[in-house]
């Protein structure tokens, strides 16, 4: 890449400099909507922030899967969503907009609060002939039936989506909690038969120490269409002070980034990252922790086509 050419990704408002969405495989998109809180908002100025923190990837061949997705990826840039209207208005706007992207692209979307991710989800079951699987990394269960005395909200997503059908509970893992709650809400999903490794689960384990828990999700999802929904507080406050609701003891930038290349040979058809609140953030941890996050998800996903021998476990074996 020559200087004027580096010069001018730094200064573009697309995902690693990336060219508009037309034709290309893979399609990013801002979902700039956090009517939905409990604490502190500031979500919906994530996506440009991801963005920026984005740009020194333009030029990066991925260290574990060997490729970049730059060639593949299109910005839809950012929803068009009536902020001021109710939160089923919103929802009913992002739906639309993802099933249109979707259509035609394999997505990834930036939020917004965590309330997004349902209408993303709903957009996805249209597509798919069964009930997705989800692997959910978060340091809440969003099980909650009511969320301070709110029936649906960025708490609430994961219970409704299980009601609703448009995921297996089964089929649902849910990665790095660890908040206070109820056991009700704490533990549905395993009472629902699904797998939950909290944060406590994993405290000391990385690199190899965390190959049991991906050869588990990998054996229990197998084929099935599966989302993937990465709220960034998954991770402790040291790695993300910047989002709404942050809960000490989570996991590790590595530790995460170990599980996510580790869960590449799913059958993924679109990820969301969400609750980056950019207004909380220090020295940009948070934007570049996210930022890396959806690039190696990106990476991933590429490899599986250009590089498919490469994606069969996403983690550097001997």
């Amino acid at each position: 890449m020559s200087i004027g050419q580096f010069a001018y990704a730094m200064n573009s408002n697309r995902f690693m400099a990336c060219a508009p969405l037309n034709k290309q495989t893979f399609a990013l998109a801002g979902v700039p909507f956090d009517g939905a809180v409990t604490n502190r908002p500031g979500a919906r100025f994530g996506p440009q922030e991801v963005r920026r923190a984005s740009l020194m990837f333009c030029d990066g061949i991925h260290p574990v899967f060997d490729v970049s997705p730059i060639d593949h990826l299109g910005d839809a840039g950012d929803m068009r969503l009536p902020n001021a209207s109710g939160l089923a208005e919103v929802r009913s706007q992002i739906q639309s907009q993802a099933l249109a992207l979707m259509t035609a692209h394999h997505c990834v979307f930036i939020g917004g609060d965590h309330s997004v991710t349902l209408p993303l989800l709903r957009a996805a079951r249209q597509g798919v002939s069964e009930p997705l699987a989800l692997v959910h990394f978060d340091a809440h269960c969003d099980t909650w039936t009511q969320h301070f005395d709110e029936p649906s909200g960025h708490g609430t997503w994961t219970y409704e989506a299980i009601q609703e059908g448009l995921v297996s509970a089964e089929h649902t893992v849910q990665i790095g909690l660890r908040s206070s709650g109820d056991r009700a809400a704490r533990q549905y999903v395993q009472d629902q038969g699904g797998l939950i490794y909290a944060a406590r689960q994993l405290r000391g384990l990385d690199g190899d120490g965390l190959s049991g828990v991906i050869d588990n999700v990998l054996a229990r999802i197998g084929q099935r269409p599966c989302y993937l929904t990465l709220d960034i507080d998954v991770l402790d406050p040291a790695f993300a002070p910047g989002t709404g609701t942050p809960e000490p003891g989570g996991l590790s930038t590595s530790q995460v980034l170990t599980v996510l290349e580790g869960l590449i040979p799913l059958n993924m058809v679109a990820m969301d990252c969400c609750e980056v609140a950019p207004a909380y953030d220090h020295a940009e941890l948070t934007s570049n922790a996210a930022a890396t996050l959806i690039w190696t998800y990106l990476s991933g996903q590429a490899s599986k086509s250009i590089h498919p021998v490469a994606a069969s476990g996403g983690r550097l074996r001997g």
